[in-house]
């Protein structure tokens, strides 16, 4: 049996906080068999400082609000909500917990598979970058610290 396959796919347009005016980027989403692929690249991201809390490698993660107002400028984005978590799971299995970005000179690319949801689950949802690296363990949200970017999750159009 030959496989039949059609592209879902999405892409949050990544917008830099106050703070971060410069910082951009694109999180394509991919399904494929057996999951999604998560495509990323950002620029304008603050290197490396170390301190209590460091900045970077920042927290990465889908947010259960579609909403990428700025609100308040020195605490943005507090609109995207929490962690999306549809399952209901401690922070560092949540459904929407990605992997650090790390900022090479500002910029960041990764790729990765996840099977944690399906394209037409997250659309409609928030990406998020956070000033400060997840530390996977705090609940509910593993202390990432400031948001600093935010795209709200859109279908694509087969053919792009």
């Amino acid at each position: 049996m030959e496989y039949q396959y059609m592209s879902n796919m999405a892409v949050a347009k990544l917008k830099g906080s106050p703070k971060y005016p410069n910082l951009y980027g694109e999180v394509y989403f991919e399904e494929v068999p057996e999951g999604v692929m998560v495509y990323v690249y950002v620029k304008g991201l603050p290197n490396y400082q170390a301190g209590d809390p460091p900045i970077g490698p920042h927290g990465f993660h889908i947010h259960e609000n579609g909403d990428c107002s700025v609100g308040n400028e020195t605490e943005p984005f507090l609109a995207a909500g929490g962690h999306w978590n549809p399952t209901n799971q401690p922070h560092g299995n949540h459904a929407g917990d990605f992997s650090v970005l790390f900022s090479n000179n500002g910029v960041a690319y990764m790729s990765f598979f996840t099977n944690q949801f399906k394209v037409n689950q997250i659309l409609g949802k928030a990406v998020i970058i956070h000033e400060n690296p997840d530390d996977y363990r705090s609940q509910p949200a593993g202390n990432a610290g400031k948001r600093i970017a935010c795209g709200i999750i859109k279908r694509m159009n087969n053919g792009m």
